[in-house]
């Protein structure tokens, strides 16, 4: 089994709102940086939100402060992404990702991946 499975992706329109999961299974995993990313065809991943495994630290890109929360429920292996005000060009495929030495901007540091979910977001 992967050791991210990500769900919750969809269709939605403008304006709504979306929950992305990502299970985790066979890590431990109250010790790991987790983070989101996402992805459109021709791009490189790009860096969504994370929450620190050491300190619960948030970090968000800018396009999401105010929009996304990303958190974590430890007992159930399970981070999530809230998405709020859902535009058009936040339509990719999300990725969750896993790090037990810390939670980075950058895709490469990050050694476990989900298989990713896609969100599309009409106009």
């Amino acid at each position: 089994q992967a050791p991210l499975v990500e769900s919750g992706g969809g269709l939605v329109q403008a304006g709504d709102s979306l929950t992305l999961s990502c299970v985790a299974s066979g890590l431990a995993f109250s010790r790991l940086g987790l983070a989101w990313f996402r992805q459109t065809p021709g791009q490189e991943r790009e860096f969504v939100a994370a929450i620190s495994g050491i300190d619960g630290r948030l970090v968000y890109e800018d396009f999401a402060k105010g929009r996304f929360a990303i958190s974590r429920d430890n007992a159930k292996n399970t981070v999530y992404l809230q998405m709020n005000s859902l535009k058009p060009e936040d339509t990719a495929v999300y990725y969750c990702a896993a790090e037990y030495s810390g939670i980075y901007w950058i895709a490469k540091e990050y050694e476990f991946w989900g298989q990713g979910t896609r969100v599309t977001v009409s106009s």
